[in-house]
């Protein structure tokens, strides 16, 4: 299956919560599903597209808009943009939401202990020793959706389960279809030829 306009699956939460991880996972299962997608990782963006560019709340709001444009341009080219970025501010946020036709906003929520124990490079403690300035939930705030299309609790439900509750709701967007409705290569192949079968019969 695919879709003549794509729309943005937009991933927000604390480093550590389980964005990423969550976007990869979407990505498979709508890549299995005929959709053409790309991730927008916040951490590649920022190294590739957004370098040079500090912490300040007016530079993620910088940061954050111009992900908002590429995964805008990407949507309007039939393309569904999965971003994962921790984007701590909801005016930014909505910024982006008003530039996009079919937005979807995940907020992966998990509290600030078990993203710090989640952490292999040791980021939260150090902010938490003073040693990284505005670091988002220590020295620096985040701002939860208020209206969320999507809540993911990941710190007490699987990978799975979450992955699916996005699923669904772009389902019930319909965005993408249920997997059951969507043909295999295979089977697409053979409907193929039936129909060709058929149009011989005339």
């Amino acid at each position: 299956m695919t879709r003549d306009s794509g729309f943005v699956l937009w991933f927000t939460g604390l480093s550590g919560a389980g964005k990423s991880t969550l976007a990869r996972r979407v990505e498979q299962e709508l890549a299995e599903r005929g959709l053409r997608v790309e991730v927008l990782d916040g951490d590649e963006v920022r190294l590739n597209l957004c370098e040079g560019l500090g912490f300040s709340r007016a530079d993620r709001d910088t940061n954050v808009a111009r992900i908002g444009w590429v995964a805008g341009k990407l949507a309007h080219h039939g393309v569904a943009v999965l971003v994962a970025a921790i984007s701590p501010y909801a005016e930014a946020r909505e910024k982006v939401r008003a530039s996009v036709d079919d937005f979807v906003e995940v907020f992966v929520d998990a509290p600030l202990a078990t993203c710090a124990e989640r952490d292999p490079k040791g980021l939260y403690a150090r902010a938490m020793a003073g040693h990284i300035p505005n670091f988002t939930g220590v020295s620096d705030p985040y701002e939860p959706p208020a209206a969320p299309e999507v809540t993911v609790h990941t710190h007490i439900e699987t990978v799975d389960a979450s992955v699916q509750r996005v699923l669904d709701a772009l389902t019930l967007r319909g965005l993408t279809s249920d997997p059951d409705e969507v043909y295999s290569s295979s089977e697409e192949e053979a409907v193929a030829a039936r129909l060709g079968a058929l149009g011989d019969l005339g």
